[in-house]
């Protein structure tokens, strides 16, 4: 049984609304482009959520299940996820130059990455309603966090991603035995196949843009990182945005809390992408209703997207914290990959780095000043794109063992 909290299903689109237990993964009159989104009795939940704070039946970020939709009683997996550590590092503060700066590391999650937090929540899902076989298709995050997650519980993961995937996400997926498929082409044409894989065999669909699980799965950073801010909003959250999926699921976080009474005002969402894959931000910009696909052209891979599927999450997210979007360079990137590690002694890959880049052009226009407070989500570890992550991290120079090695390391730290 579905948990009793769960109100309803409701299309992002139309606002038609299903029955909590129905099989819809989208809405029957938009198509794709209906996303479903879960409504709770938010009275009930708040109750159940205070008590379990407080005396945790469940580990990691499956103790907000009051505001899961996973059923009563679902069954535990054999990895924990969360709490990732809440960083406040003072010398990265004082280059961005705000009051408080907290650093959010979903890199030290079990598969280095923010989507774990939503794989174990499908993991459950899929479990409870005796599915053995989960199927995703991914730039490499969230097909390695399924896989990682997955292989303790006995399900066969089948991932397919495209071409250019980072090799070292690509071993992660081999080495947690999922069965991958390179597809010739993007990760929208990695996406589209696994609709089609979908439709044909049954598989459970681990894709946050068409799967409404799995943006519940996401919502638990904004909890996580409320929690541990003892429910004290910051005045800005800082998130990097691709797909659409982790903004939107950090708004409909923010948005469950405040109704359960957690939070008396909400914190403002800053949505970052990249200039080379800026689809959401030019619809957000222009107030569209639609968005127009474009070929991505950025090295920050996770957030590279020709056709982001959770955009109108994203932009919903964006519209009721009263946020908003920006768009950085390839350059400015790879110069907060520096910064995070100098700083703050954080290796995060290209994507995850985009949420400081972001911060500091916010910072640059004047949209955050300061004497404001900002959490920044820094959603994957740097181990997941060395090539990338380490882009102006310079050479180590080689010195002969010797005297004239000694010599030579005085003079080059001189330099």
């Amino acid at each position: 049984m579905m948990n009793p909290n769960v109100t309803a299903k409701i299309c992002t689109r139309c606002g038609a609304r299903y029955e909590p237990g129905s099989p819809h993964l989208v809405c029957e009159e938009c198509g794709w482009d209906g996303t479903l989104d879960f409504e709770y009795d938010y009275e009930r939940a708040a109750v159940q959520l205070r008590a379990e704070l407080d005396s945790p039946t469940r580990r990691g970020v499956l103790r907000y299940h009051p505001v899961l939709p996973l059923p009563e009683g679902f069954p535990d997996t054999g990895h924990t996820v969360g709490p990732s550590p809440l960083l406040e590092p003072r010398y990265l503060r004082d280059h961005v130059g705000v009051s408080r700066l907290w650093v959010k590391f979903d890199g030290q999650l079990p598969t280095a990455s923010f989507k774990d937090r939503a794989s174990i929540v499908a993991i459950c899902d899929a479990k409870a309603r005796g599915k053995t076989t989960m199927l995703a298709a991914s730039t490499g995050n969230a097909a390695s966090s399924l896989a990682g997650l997955a292989a303790p519980e006995g399900i066969t993961v089948v991932i397919v991603v495209p071409k250019a995937i980072p090799r070292a996400k690509l071993a992660q997926l081999l080495t947690f035995g999922a069965r991958v498929f390179r597809v010739d082409g993007t990760y929208d044409d990695a996406f589209d196949l696994s609709l089609k894989a979908y439709g044909r065999f049954g598989w459970y669909l681990r894709s946050t843009g068409v799967n409404p699980v799995l943006s519940e799965g996401k919502k638990t950073g904004a909890m996580e990182l409320l929690e541990q801010l003892n429910f004290n909003p910051p005045d800005w959250i800082v998130v990097p945005v691709g797909d659409g999926c982790i903004l939107g699921g950090m708004g409909k976080g923010l948005y469950d809390l405040e109704q359960m009474g957690f939070i008396s005002r909400m914190p403002r969402l800053l949505g970052v992408q990249a200039q080379g894959s800026s689809v959401i931000y030019e619809a957000w910009r222009s107030g569209a209703d639609s968005v127009t696909p474009r070929s991505a052209t950025t090295f920050a891979d996770s957030i590279s997207v020709d056709l982001p599927r959770d955009w109108r999450k994203a932009i919903r997210a964006i519209e009721r914290t009263g946020g908003r979007m920006i768009t950085v360079s390839d350059d400015a990137i790879a110069d907060a990959a520096l910064l995070l590690g100098r700083l703050a002694g954080v290796f995060a890959e290209p994507a995850a780095s985009a949420s400081l880049a972001g911060l500091l052009e916010a910072r640059a226009q004047g949209v955050i000043g300061p004497d404001e407070t900002v959490a920044l989500m820094v959603t994957g570890n740097g181990l997941k794109d060395v090539d990338g992550t380490s882009r102006r991290a310079g050479q180590a120079p080689l010195v002969p063992p010797t005297a004239d090695g000694l010599e030579e390391i005085s003079r080059l730290l001189k330099e």
